[in-house]
């Protein structure tokens, strides 16, 4: 699948500092960046390195505890979407330094790739994942998700899933924007805000959902999730190419929110 989550922000790395930067410069991308149909992707412990360099944010404040490990529904467009934001709440676990968030998203994750036929190599790397959250070895859980998601996106190409693996990505992308909202507007700067301008991504995933098969994109969730994404684009990219505002940062936060919702709740 294409990376999800804060794989999808187009920010760069800056080089090591003790302080944070006073500005991130969103051009110069890391040398493992991908590009993906002409977007340039850097994978999700680059993205985060960036993002420990503001300051060291409190992430267990944009953590979605999981009561249990949820039921898979039977519509696989949902259950599409509902792997991504899984993924990105064990980028989020991992940020926050949870061990056990992480060992329980493994097990929905786990769940969720078995429904869509690539749980095979997800085991694999799944294991690998817990070992080293139990160490608390962070950076190699960083790792391990990285691969993780290149495995699972090679798997449903296996399968001709493109489209699935979009949306995968797409879930984990909404689920990674709710959750750097929810971190920039705690303690707001015009350079964390920054992070959310992403109009070429919103360009693709607009471009992708168009062009599916009229069952996905007629399917009730894809059409609000589209309907979300037209809502985004003019806060996270004002008309006058200025800063995004606090006000911007906390309706884009509450939007991707609500999509959210929308993907974990039941049918």
């Amino acid at each position: 699948m294409l990376p999800s989550i804060l794989l999808l922000l187009a920010v760069g790395l800056s080089s090591a500092l003790a302080e944070p930067p006073a500005h991130i410069d969103i051009t110069k991308l890391p040398a493992q960046s991908k590009v993906i149909d002409e977007v340039i992707v850097p994978v999700p412990s680059e993205v985060f390195a960036v993002l420990d360099k503001l300051g060291k944010p409190n992430w267990t404040e944009a953590q979605h505890k999981l009561p249990s490990i949820p039921q898979s529904p039977s519509d696989q467009t949902q259950i599409a979407l509902l792997l991504g934001t899984m993924i990105a709440e064990g980028f989020i676990a991992v940020e926050a330094e949870d061990p056990n968030e992480v060992k329980q998203i493994g097990k929905s994750v786990l769940n969720l790739t078995k429904a869509l036929g690539v749980q095979k190599k997800a085991q694999i790397r799944a294991k690998a994942i817990t070992e080293a959250a139990e160490s608390k070895n962070w950076p190699g859980v960083r790792k391990q998700l990285d691969l993780a998601l290149d495995d699972v996106r090679d798997a449903m190409v296996e399968i001709n899933s493109e489209e699935l693996s979009q949306l995968v990505s797409l879930g984990g992308w909404l689920r990674g924007t709710e959750a750097l909202a929810v971190i920039v507007e705690k303690q707001y700067s015009k350079d964390g805000a920054e992070l959310l301008h992403q109009p070429i991504l919103l360009d693709y995933f607009q471009k992708r959902l168009g062009a599916m098969k009229p069952k996905i994109k007629n399917n009730p969730l894809v059409a609000k999730i589209l309907q979300g994404i037209l809502d985004i684009r003019p806060l996270i990219h004002p008309a006058d190419n200025g800063d995004i505002s606090e006000k911007s940062v906390k309706e884009i936060g509450a939007i991707s929110a609500g999509l959210v919702r929308s993907i974990n709740s039941k049918p």
